[in-house]
């Protein structure tokens, strides 16, 4: 089963590479932090806050390609945790029929921030993450 989450925290501390983001289960209570790069997370930040630079980012031009396809991201779904590694589908709608595309989930997140796709997160994942 899933969850409907949301992306609640962006924390960047230039500092220090490891950054942090935390996703919140959208009609409950249980959060999870998800470590990642600096690259990842001012990717995060910059799109969320439609910040668009003059010319393509990595994830601005998968973006692009998608939308060129035809296609559309429907959902990102945090789908497994092991160990200590996050583990997330992009789930793209095209022609009729969904595709499921594995992803770190920061990518997923980078991507989907634009365009604030949905985020799922997998019941166990929560599970795990709460242990």
């Amino acid at each position: 089963m899933e969850l409907e989450a949301e992306l609640s925290r962006i924390v960047i501390d230039e500092q220090s590479d490891p950054q942090l983001i935390v996703i919140k289960e959208k009609n409950g209570s249980r959060s999870f932090p998800i470590v990642i790069g600096i690259v990842e997370i001012l990717a995060i930040d910059r799109r969320h806050k439609g910040i668009k630079p003059p010319r393509p980012m990595t994830h601005d031009l998968l973006a692009d390609v998608i939308e060129g396809l035809g296609a559309k991201i429907e959902k990102i779904v945090i789908s497994d945790l092991r160990h200590h590694t996050f583990f997330a589908r992009i789930h793209l709608s095209i022609n009729g029929r969904i595709v499921e595309i594995d992803s770190r989930p920061s990518d997923a997140i980078a991507l989907g921030a634009a365009d604030r796709v949905p985020i799922y997160v997998a019941e166990e994942v929560f599970d795990l993450t709460s242990q």
